[in-house]
């Protein structure tokens, strides 16, 4: 079943959140139509390939293009006109950035892939049912509708700016037209009458300028108490939800909006400052005993400056994280002289700043570790770019570095030597960002981070420091704790199953449900404890040996995680793996079923390793349990695992050698749960006059195990024995079952 029919079976409140992170960017009718070539592509790596993404893009308007064909011929008006649209929005929007588009289609798989986990788990967890919070929602709501209001009264003190300048300008013109006069004719009544009316004229004006600095001042009150508390937690939370995105979580929206709230704010704070402005013209023009403008204009100005500066400092931020295009799913690893990608945006986004800001990027090098670090680095590669707004589909104001590489600088001899396993991937350092923004007579000096990453030397060093990125943003909101290593907190047990969970369904394409995440959690802590309660130490997590084993907790699971990805994926995506099972769980489950039901489970005594167990009986009605020996990559990367599942034979004394895998649990028929991942359909026996490829006698490996009269294991050195369908055909034919099972014991012991 693909995905997108998984997805359309979901419940109506997961439905909505897929309907959430469907737009004008990318439209849901695409991907209805185009569902199965759409999931076939690899848009991760495009994501950060120029050249395959434009090859993507070029297909995907070509799948497109066969759709409006068919759909042509169908005469379906509404559909023909859709179709029509989302070509030419293909073609326009993404032409000049195809790895945008790539991006989009790779983030909305994966948020479908979180949401299909989501669903199979009996509750939410604690960290997305916190990203989801009603009271946030209510917030962003009153943000939007707040930097409206605000906007609109800006705007009519445009108005009445307007009708002070005008009420100047009548009074300039009455009291220039009365100091024309003779003398003479400044003492009639008429005259006086008219001084009169200037005098009640200028009261106007002043109440007039009282007014406007009022009401200057109360948008200028609204602006800082929206800035200081809802837009700088609507910041802050989009920040978080990045952090939780980053290792996995769902996927984190809301940046244009928060953009559309920076640019009216910004506009307001300038359309506010141009009022000012013309309040000082009008000072030159005209003042009097007891004028409010150049008693209160100067504070206000100032104010409004104080506003613009943080305004900017604030908007300054890293949209997408530093990321190496090899490892998409492991951003803030950094590995030395390998590329990786950054990108900024400036959530202000005015067009006179279009080409005008230059960004310079660097390596923080302050080490803040203890005992402090001896490596220190550089960045090599283009590192300084002008922000624009042609480089992003959506037009936003953005910079995007492709081409930045860290490399080691060469220390004191010996000083390397100094740095413990651990400590490489526990060293914490962060890109640093700089620019100035000059406009309307202002200087800004804008600075901003990454978020902390890890400088690996070695591939080997992944798994660790992808641990550590993990631990630090599920543990702090702190943006640049670069010591957090010095003495790492504990994490909630509950909230780390439930990014273990998301580490399966985005690097993997499918989440842990409750079971396997309790055999995680017994595993963690070597005993059944309440989710809610335990708090588990890094320790425990990634530096101390499992009881009994070489290896830690997140050593075993990212190895479990690399085989799936490389061997079993279409096996565990769709749900036949049960996976993290213990052997004792396993025997129960397996006790009451019929002989021939068996389960697939990863080892938890070799890395990377899957076996599976099943239930036999013998003749006086008792209870067997055979498990073979885990394959591991070497063996699974010879035969491809749904053929060992097909092909597996045993040989038990005195027997033909038979397939003992009947059902996968709990009663479904093998060939129908793994029948569609067979390499080729079940061989059929040929004849060695069939002959093969340049006269040979074609070939097929045939997974097989011995099991001993005394013994309820599986004989288990290799089990991978190279044997033609002929030969296998005429060795049942001709020799009895005691002479195979001699030969093939004689083939064990000599392997």
């Amino acid at each position: 079943m693909s995905q997108w029919s998984q997805v359309q079976q979901l419940e109506i409140k997961f439905l909505e959140q897929v309907d959430q992170f469907y737009d004008d960017n990318f439209p849901m009718e695409i991907r209805h139509l185009l569902a199965q070539w759409i999931e076939s592509q690899d848009w991760e790596a495009a994501a950060n390939n120029e050249a395959m993404a434009m090859i993507l893009l070029q297909n995907l308007i070509i799948q497109v293009d066969e759709q409006l064909d068919r759909v042509s011929q169908e005469k379906n008006l509404l559909l023909i006109h859709n179709l029509k649209r989302v070509r030419k929005l293909l073609q326009g929007k993404y032409h000049g950035n195809p790895m945008h588009i790539a991006v989009i289609i790779s983030n909305c798989l994966r948020e479908e892939r979180r949401i299909l986990a989501a669903a199979s788990m009996p509750v939410q967890g604690p960290l997305e049912k916190s990203l989801q919070n009603s009271v946030v929602s209510e917030r962003q709501r009153n943000v939007e509708h707040k930097v409206s209001a605000i906007k609109n009264s800006a705007q009519m003190t445009d108005q009445d700016v307007k009708y002070l300048e005008d009420l100047q300008e009548e009074f300039d013109f009455r009291y220039k037209t009365i100091q024309s006069l003779e003398q003479n004719d400044k003492n009639s009544g008429l005259i006086k009458q008219e001084m009169l009316a200037l005098q009640a004229m200028l009261n106007t004006l002043d109440y007039k300028r009282k007014e406007v600095l009022s009401k200057i001042g109360c948008v200028i009150h609204e602006m800082d108490v929206l800035m200081s508390n809802m837009l700088t937690e609507e910041l802050l939370d989009w920040k978080r939800r990045q952090q939780i995105a980053c290792i996995g979580g769902p996927l984190h929206g809301g940046l244009d909006q928060l953009q559309n709230c920076f640019t009216l704010l910004a506009e307001s704070l300038f359309q506010v400052r141009r009022q000012l402005e013309k309040l000082d013209e009008l000072l030159t023009r005209l003042t009097y005993d007891g004028d409010p403008i150049p008693v209160q204009r100067p504070q206000l100005l100032e104010k409004v400056n104080f506003l613009l500066y943080n305004l900017f400092r604030n908007s300054f931020v890293v949209e997408r994280q530093p990321c190496m295009p090899t490892h998409p799913q492991r951003p803030m690893v950094l590995k030395t002289l390998i590329q990786f990608t950054v990108k900024l945006r400036l959530l202000i986004k005015l067009p006179e700043l279009n080409y005008q800001i230059r960004v310079k990027a660097t390596i923080d090098n302050a080490s803040l570790s203890c005992p402090p670090s001896n490596r220190r680095f550089v960045l090599c590669g283009t590192h300084v770019k002008a922000m624009n707004m042609d480089e992003s589909a959506n037009g936003s104001l953005s910079v995007e570095f492709r081409h930045l590489q860290p490399k080691e600088m060469k220390t004191s001899a010996g000083s390397k030597g100094n740095e413990g396993p651990h400590m490489v991937t526990e060293e914490l350092h962060s890109i640093s960002f700089e620019t100035q923004v000059c406009l309307y007579g202002l200087t800004i000096n804008l600075e901003t981070s990454s978020l902390p990453v890890v400088m690996i030397s070695n591939v080997s060093q992944l798994p660790n420091a992808w641990a550590s990125i993990i631990w630090y943003n599920l543990s702090t909101n702190d943006p640049q704790n670069l010591s957090f290593f010095n003495n790492p907190p504990t994490a909630s047990l509950s909230q780390l199953l439930e990014v273990l969970s998301w580490q399966f369904s985005s690097y993997v394409g499918r989440g842990l449900n409750s079971e396997q995440l309790n055999m995680l959690a017994e595993k963690l802590t070597g005993q059944q404890v309440s989710y809610n309660d335990y708090q588990l130490s890094w320790a425990k997590f990634c530096k101390e040996h499992l009881p009994g084993k070489s290896f830690t907790f997140w050593v075993w699971l990212e190895a479990i995680l690399d085989l799936i990805k490389k061997h079993i994926l279409p096996l565990w995506i769709d749900g036949y793996i049960m996976g993290f099972v213990s052997k004792e769980k396993e025997r129960i489950l397996l006790k009451d079923k019929t002989p021939g039901t068996f389960l697939l489970r990863f080892s938890e005594s070799n890395l990377g390793g899957i076996t599976f167990t099943w239930v036999d009986q013998r003749e006086n009605g008792d209870v067997t349990f055979h498990s073979v020996e885990p394959y591991n990559k070497g063996r699974l990367s010879a035969l491809p695992f749904a053929d060992i599942l097909r092909d597996y034979k045993v040989i038990m004394a005195d027997n033909v050698p038979e397939n003992p895998l009947k059902y996968l649990y709990p009663d479904i028929p093998k060939d129908k749960a793994f029948g569609k991942h067979y390499s080729c359909q079940p061989n059929e026996v040929s004849k060695p006059s069939d002959g093969g490829a340049k006269g040979y006698v074609p070939s097929v490996f045939i997974p097989v195990s011995k099991i001993l009269s005394d013994s309820t294991e599986p004989h288990s050195p290799s089990d991978l024995l190279p044997m033609s369908p002929s030969v296998y055909a005429v060795l049942r034919e001709h020799l009895s079952p005691t002479a195979i099972e001699t030969a093939v014991s004689w083939k064990l012991s000599h392997s």
